[in-house]
């Protein structure tokens, strides 16, 4: 006989569901030495993404079902490796340079909010990437023993069998090199190690593939705290910025009007030379075990909307590299 097991309620937190776009568009993500050459490279980049716009549009609008597409933008500022300007004489110049080109910035969000956001509702940080590498389950490769240490551990993270260290005690028997492999690989191998962090001092650095999964699993609306979704759009209704990133909030609607800054399908227009970071993510996003509340949301709301969803949520996000970018 199955005996009944009892939980207090207050113990299993409700997933708050969120708004979702049909796209989440990221015009811009820029480091501060790109932003530091001034106006003249902002416009440069703007003008260099927008006829690729349409083309993201026509690809996701194709999955819709005939459905008016809902489609929001954002940019993101790096303010979490190095810190260049102030928001109040940044943000309108990265604002006027797209609005030159004819492209609207619905969301402005900071690096370091990926790393650590702040809840303004509740008055408290959360740990965003603490919490997403605390969410990381390992994909072994076949006929793995164990022997490797845990990403926790050793901060490092592999989408397949790393080459054997080279055993030098004379006790013990040399290990034979073998190359290494892709869990899953087609046909031949394409082996990738990602450094999740580094620290000195005790001071833990967040790498940039890293805070870029977490910026995806954001906009894909896969974050909670405790059951609430972060981070949480701020309505920017001031006339002007703060002179201060802290002073910041960490994710900015800039539109009032404008679509949900979370979205069914990501795509992100970047230069070429982020393509090693954005396989990164990819290489992350395929061993993160996701809110399962909120995807469940999510395939239940593309259900019924009548929208294919990849289950495996990498597949979700796409890249746009534009020649020139």
């Amino acid at each position: 006989m199955t005996e009944p097991v009892f939980r207090e309620t207050s113990a299993q937190p409700r997933t708050e569901s969120v708004p979702l776009s049909h796209l989440s568009l990221e015009l811009g993500h820029l480091h501060m030495e790109d932003l530091q050459e001034g106006p003249e490279r902002l416009r440069a980049h703007f003008v260099a993404v927008r006829p690729w716009l349409d083309a993201a549009r026509a690809g996701v609008a194709a999955l819709t079902g005939g459905r008016t597409l809902r489609l929001s933008t954002c940019f993101l500022i790096d303010d979490y490796f190095t810190r260049f300007s102030t928001p109040a004489e940044l943000l309108p110049q990265v604002l006027a340079a797209a609005e030159e080109a004819g492209l609207a910035i619905d969301y402005v969000a900071r690096e370091s909010g990926c790393a650590v956001a702040e809840d303004a509702r509740l008055a408290k940080d959360v740990q965003l990437a603490e919490s997403v590498m605390r969410r990381l389950v390992e994909s072994p490769p076949p006929g793995s023993n164990g022997f490797r240490p845990p990403v926790s551990q050793t901060g490092w993270l592999t989408n397949g069998e790393r080459t054997p260290a080279l055993r030098t005690s004379a006790a013990m028997t040399a290990t034979v090199w073998k190359p290494p492999s892709e869990t899953g690989a087609v046909r031949h191998s394409i082996h990738m190690d990602v450094e999740l962090w580094d620290e000195h001092d005790e001071r833990r650095t967040w790498s940039c593939p890293f805070l870029a999964a977490v910026w995806q699993l954001a906009r894909l609306g896969l974050l909670r705290d405790d059951g609430r979704p972060v981070p949480h759009p701020h309505l920017w209704n001031s006339d002007g910025f703060p002179h201060e990133w802290d002073a910041l909030p960490p994710l900015l609607q800039l539109t009032p009007s404008a679509a949900p800054f979370t979205a069914y399908f990501t795509c992100t227009v970047l230069p070429t030379r982020f393509l090693p970071v954005e396989h990164a993510v990819r290489v992350i996003l395929d061993q993160v075990h996701a809110d399962s509340g909120a995807l469940q949301q999510v395939a239940q709301r593309s259900g019924r909307e009548g929208i294919d969803i990849p289950a495996q949520i990498a597949d979700r996000a796409f890249y746009i590299f534009p020649p020139g970018l």
